[in-house]
């Protein structure tokens, strides 16, 4: 495994790291789970992805049974929580101060940990002054609860306005962002955020590097029935990829996977290593639901250094959605 700085910070985080999304409760039993976080942690990983909206919290629960029964020392991993959708009532959404405290201390609770090493804001909140949520992250890092927080699909100005009220009110700024990056969604991490990462650090733990599983060639027969895209509450997936645009996806999936078998590299491998090629990369987080998915995945870094500019110059040809 190599490591590389949560952005501008002190914190070396695994380039890949494993996450829970989809997965753990509705793909994954407590079992499982224990053996998929141990497989990862033997292969050098130490970032862990959960969130309180995942499987409505059940996601960490699993994670924190998992962690407890593996028994890793406290100081040899990092996982993280992300706070928007926590329930249905006013004061459990959004990234109000109140909210983002209660999230906290329960993703703490299902967990089974003293902090967390990593808060995110899940998306944006309108309803919410940016100025609140600062501050509350603020008041998170200052009573030992989280070590680091950041946000995930913030548009660039919101990040960089988040910033700009923590120089002004001398408060702890946001570390690391969490955007999808896949070769079919490039625009934020290689245009949009660009000067954030130049004059802020910004780090980033980059999820679905797979398009949800488009880039392992899985779809290029049809849509699988032990997939996520045939699980309930997840349609969205499933009609993504039997839209017009999601079909043009597997046509280029396809043709990566002929450039990958030319290169004597796997497709899933080629789309994972793709990603690490960026440099604004942090961490890649993985989300394999069967445990040779996982260990194929992380056979990743035995690939990296085959990405030449040839290579790079012909897989940027035919996805063609750079911009």
């Amino acid at each position: 495994m190599r490591y590389r700085n949560l952005g501008k910070s002190g914190l070396k985080v695994s380039e890949l790291s494993y996450g829970s999304w989809v997965t753990f409760s509705f793909q994954l039993d407590t079992a499982l789970a224990t053996e998929m976080l141990k497989i990862a942690y033997d292969s050098g990983v130490n970032f862990f992805d959960n969130a309180e909206v995942y499987a409505s919290g059940d996601s960490e629960v699993i994670m924190g049974k998992a962690l407890k029964t593996l028994g890793f020392t406290r100081d040899t991993y990092c996982v993280s929580s992300k706070a928007f959708w926590g329930g249905q009532l006013p004061t459990q959404r959004g990234l109000s101060a109140k909210h983002l405290t209660d999230a906290c201390n329960a993703a703490l609770q299902r967990l089974q940990v003293d902090y967390l090493d990593l808060f995110f804001c899940h998306r944006p909140d309108p309803e919410t002054p940016i100025e609140e949520t600062v501050r509350a992250m603020h008041a998170l890092v200052i009573q030992g609860k989280i070590i680091y927080w950041g946000t995930s699909e913030w548009e660039a100005a919101q990040i960089e306005e988040a910033y700009r009220i923590a120089e002004k009110h001398y408060l702890t700024p946001p570390t690391m962002e969490q955007p999808e990056y896949n070769m079919f969604n490039r625009s934020k991490l290689e245009k949009e955020y660009l000067d954030l990462f130049d004059k802020r650090g910004l780090g980033t733990t980059i999820w679905s590097p797979l398009a949800s599983g488009l880039l392992t060639g899985k779809y290029k027969n049809g849509i699988l029935e032990d997939t996520r895209m045939n699980l309930s509450g997840y349609e969205f997936l499933r009609e993504r990829l039997e839209s017009k645009e999601g079909r043009a996806m597997v046509d280029k999936a396809k043709q990566l996977e002929e450039l990958a078998d030319t290169a004597g590299i796997p497709l899933v491998n080629m789309a994972l290593g793709w990603c690490l090629q960026n440099k604004n990369v942090s961490t890649v987080i993985l989300g394999s639901s069967k445990p040779e998915q996982l260990k194929q995945n992380l056979k990743t870094l035995d690939y990296v250094d085959q990405f030449d500019d040839s290579l790079m110059q012909q897989i940027d040809k035919i996805i063609s959605n750079q911009e």
